[in-house]
């Protein structure tokens, strides 16, 4: 139980990666109140708020009603999945307002009401360093979260610590739709998977596995670090392992 008597705030908690992490939270014996801008699933057995991290009024309002607590985690997020010549002024606004302006604002309201020793977890991503083809938007809006992190731990430590996890490619929605775009998405799959060290995509869990060690009291000395999670994809050079 590394997280009893701590208390934590998850954005996009509804599925994927924000669940997973909702779930570990849980069963570490954390007090998780998580939202999403939808109503609450069916099978979720812990607070839920409804709330779009856009709307830096409905951010104040929703921290406030919190009071104090002691970990934050950043994950809702969305994905386009075009070009910078091909995105629009609403892909900007959609992209850029959800993964980088609703992670400013939570941030923002959320430090003075954070306890002390408190950590901020921000969902950065792979994307974020190394770019993925056809995700412009999303791949910048990864970079600001990187140096959003940074800054952050910087200005209020030692008051919190704050750092952000970058997965690599998880099983989630926004897997499929990136191989969606290729000519052949089964082929390209199995090519990626060849390219993981671990030869498999990752899941929820592991990235819940990193937010529950970064949360807890164990992570005390991690601050204004990136965490990248992808089963040694970027580790590896150009070449397929699988033609070795």
């Amino acid at each position: 139980m590394r997280l009893a008597s701590k208390k934590a705030f998850v954005t996009g908690g509804r599925q994927g990666i924000g669940r997973g992490i909702v779930d570990a939270f849980l069963a570490e014996g954390a007090d998780v109140v998580t939202c999403g801008r939808g109503p609450k699933p069916d099978d979720l057995e812990t607070e839920w708020l409804t709330l779009d991290v856009c709307d830096p009024k409905a951010v104040a309002d929703t921290i406030q009603y919190l009071g104090a607590f002691d970990v934050l985690v950043n994950n809702a997020g969305v994905q386009v999945e075009k070009t910078v010549v091909d995105s629009t002024d609403a892909d900007w606004d959609l992209v850029i307002d959800t993964n980088a302006r609703g992670v400013f604002n939570l941030c923002r309201a959320a430090i003075p009401h954070m306890r002390e020793g408190g950590s901020i977890i921000n969902l950065g991503s792979i994307s974020g360093t190394v770019a993925d083809p056809s995700m412009a938007l999303y791949n910048a809006s990864k970079a600001f979260v990187h140096g959003l992190t940074r800054s952050i731990a910087v200005d209020h430590g030692p008051k919190i610590r704050c750092n952000a996890i970058c997965p690599g490619w998880i099983e989630t929605g926004m897997l499929d739709a990136g191989f969606d775009l290729a000519n052949n998405p089964a082929r390209a799959k199995t090519d990626a998977i060849a390219r993981h060290a671990v030869r498999r995509f990752g899941k929820p869990a592991d990235i819940a596995a990193m937010a529950v060690w970064l949360a807890s009291d164990e992570a005390g000395f991690a601050t204004g670090q990136l965490f990248t999670i992808d089963g040694g994809m970027t580790a590896a050079s150009p070449l397929n392992p699988g033609l070795f």
